[in-house]
């Protein structure tokens, strides 16, 4: 007769859950990359009121972008996130949910735009970055520190970076107060292998420094959420996820799955299904978001996937075989 397992075992571990782990909601952040940032306050404030009510840990309203470099007349407000439109869909926040926004390294002009925490509804900066632009991420890092946020480094396009300068910008960033950084899948071309060994080769980095490690997955081959979760597994602790998954092009690991997967009481199904039933598929017709040929295509060639995003605006749209060609060809 086998031995039962032991109150530690593999049973009980997997319909447990780990509390450390929080869920960074980025609907209204990625999905804008959809549409120039053009939500309308019904559906920030929807997004947001269902990340309150189903216990979401942070929520991530959009970016602050320079207006030197991005005209206002262009984007929708939150291309920006200025303090007064923020307040109007939140008010104080006086809720346990968490606000932050993203800051474009060499985008954002932080210093300025950026104000002090306690002048502002937001909690966390999170500072994107490629590689060669790690040390003004660091600058903008410092900065948001100094002035009381909590912060994130998201370095970006990690499946193109060799990995002796992947290791050297990790030395950096974990040296500096950072309180997470993110394994990054911009171009979503990662396997779980990939993401397994790149988790590991992260902690060895964050964990002696005491830095959270974070996923940001896209969903290229239909594998956001299975690499999202295998990222979990092996320690990372910050999840991004988006309403069924809108975001820039193939988009990202849901919402609702991940919390589904999460088994941590806290977290309510129900209200986000509402929000994605009233606000968030009525939109996908037009923004076309989500797994698609040319973005899976974009996704195993390891390449941005701003050549789907062009060809599927373009007038030859479902020629998947010209789409492929002219890629290849590009190879």
């Amino acid at each position: 007769m086998k031995k039962t397992e032991s109150k530690d075992g593999f049973g009980q571990q997997w319909v447990s859950y780990r509390p450390e782990i929080k869920v960074i909601d980025v609907t209204i952040r990625d999905g804008g990359l959809m549409n120039d940032h053009r939500f309308g306050d019904d559906v920030v404030r929807a997004v947001y009121a269902a990340c309150v009510a189903a216990g979401v840990d942070y929520m991530e309203i959009g970016y602050k972008t320079s207006k030197r470099l991005a005209a206002p007349a262009n984007y929708g407000p939150w291309k920006f996130c200025d303090e007064a439109d923020v307040r109007r869909i939140v008010g104080d926040n006086d809720t346990d949910l968490k606000l932050c926004v993203m800051a474009d390294a060499e985008r954002c002009d932080y210093r300025e735009d950026i104000p002090p925490k306690q002048d502002s509804v937001i909690d966390m900066v999170r500072v994107a970055t490629y590689i060669h632009q790690v040390p003004v991420a660091l600058d903008m890092v410092h900065d948001a520190h100094e002035k009381g946020y909590e912060t994130t480094v998201n370095l970006m396009a990690a499946s193109v970076v060799p990995e002796q300068e992947l290791v050297g910008g990790l030395e950096l960033l974990c040296k500096s107060p950072v309180g997470a950084v993110y394994l990054v899948d911009s171009f979503g071309a990662f396997y779980g292998e990939q993401v397994r060994y790149l988790v590991d080769l992260y902690g060895k980095h964050t964990k002696p420094r005491g830095k959270t490690l974070g996923m940001h997955a896209h969903n290229n081959q239909q594998l956001a959420y299975a690499n999202t979760i295998e990222a979990a597994i092996k320690g990372a602790n910050f999840l991004d996820s988006s309403m069924a998954g809108l975001g820039r092009g193939a988009g990202n690991c849901q919402t609702e799955l991940l919390i589904g997967f999460l088994h941590n009481p806290k977290y309510r199904l129900r209200p986000i299904l509402q929000c994605i039933q009233e606000h968030i598929e009525p939109m996908r017709a037009q923004l076309r978001w989500g797994f698609d040929i040319p973005y899976m295509v974009t996704g195993m060639l390891n390449q941005h996937p701003r050549a789907a995003m062009a060809f599927n605006a373009g007038d030859h749209r479902g020629d998947l075989v010209k789409f492929f060609d002219s890629i290849v060809d590009a190879e």
